[in-house]
């Protein structure tokens, strides 16, 4: 499809410099785009590449300028230019319909209205799936389990039993929902099974990545928030309760009863310790590895995880032990040296 700068600086709320009658045909990166296409700048720190993209236009922050090319100033670009890309090149993913002939459905499951179930799909006993929810092939949702409604689940998920999902959560394929939590108890050398008779709750608009596992409480609820994010290959281990709208990135593992508040942030291959209490607001660097609380508004990288404006300090220092130790071995041999002179003079 084809908009005009005008239109689309309309429809994103942005303000204009440049020709509203300029043609956008495609989008793309902004080292990728080439004439026709509209692309966007959200970190300043990429700034110098706006001299040199081909595109026709750039969506930008408010405070962002630029002598030489069109650019669309808004409060967020990241969003603006995800409106721009469902307008201008929309995915035309097209989602299975209806209930598929191998699809396993129990006579005491309860579907909503508009339900898709896909092939080889398993549904259990009591389950409960709300209206418009998508389940694709290979998938098998454990009896009394809950799936509100606009959800959507791709191929080869399990969700375990008595697992509630809200409404309008994505699970991407491979997830494991509600396995059972790593529990055992050492009894003379050897490990006992504990039983893990909690579950897990998915609230509205979470979004689960490939190979994600959430595993099921020992009592209660591993609970996952509204509206957090959760990218692939990420450990949730039982009884951890996320807050709100977190993101946690690809590779982070949570060990068990741990608390993350609303807003809370884990990069890539980061990780908690158990029972430990995470502030909101609280970033936590990639790889770090966190052993202790930490309070609201915190940011903690390295391991074990320090704040990070300390970690920074360490960090330097660290660096600069080769030359530091080559320093220690200079003034060693001087000090030997005087040392033996005086030990010379006195004898």
């Amino acid at each position: 499809m084809k908009f005009t700068l005008g239109e689309i600086a309309t429809i994103v709320k942005g303000k204009l410099r440049g020709d509203p009658d300029t043609v956008i045909t495609g989008i793309s990166g902004i080292k990728e785009a080439r004439k026709g296409d509209i692309t966007f700048l959200a970190n300043p720190k990429y700034s110098f590449l706006m001299e040199t993209t081909n595109a026709s236009a750039i969506i930008t922050a408010r405070d962002v300028t630029c002598e030489d090319k069109s650019i669309i100033q808004t409060d967020n670009p990241s969003l603006a230019f995800t409106k721009v890309v469902e307008l201008v090149a929309p995915n035309g993913v097209r989602h299975p319909e209806g209930i598929h002939s191998t699809a396993v459905i129990s006579e005491s499951a309860c579907l909503g209205k508009n339900v898709v179930i896909g092939p080889y799909t398993i549904v259990e006993d009591n389950v409960t799936i709300g209206d418009n929810s998508i389940i694709y092939g290979g998938c098998s949702i454990g009896h009394h389990s809950v799936i509100g409604e606009d959800a959507l689940i791709y191929p080869h998920v399990a969700i375990r039993e008595r697992t509630e999902i809200g409404n309008r959560v994505i699970i991407h394929c491979g997830a494991v929902i509600g396995s059972d939590g790593f529990g055992f108890a050492t009894v003379k050398g050897v490990q006992k099974k504990i039983p893990q008779i909690g579950t897990v709750q998915l609230e509205d608009d979470v979004e689960i990545g490939a190979n994600v596992t959430i595993d099921r409480a020992r009592f209660d609820k591993t609970i996952i928030g509204k509206g957090t994010k959760i990218d692939n290959l990420v450990q949730i281990a039982h009884n951890v309760v996320i807050g709100e709208n977190c993101t946690i990135v690809a590779q982070a593992g949570i060990s068990g009863s741990t608390t993350l508040g609303k807003g809370v942030i884990m990069a890539g291959q980061s990780g908690i310790v158990g029972h430990i209490t995470v502030g909101d607001g609280a970033i936590i660097a990639a790889q770090a590895g966190v052993t202790k609380a930490i309070p609201a508004g915190g940011m903690v990288s390295g391991y074990p995880a320090k704040p990070h404006d300390t970690s920074k300090r360490v960090n330097a220092c660290v660096q600069r032990l080769p030359s530091m130790y080559k320093r220690i071995k200079e003034l060693e041999e001087k000090i030997e040296h005087l040392e033996k002179k005086l030990k010379e003079k006195n004898g």
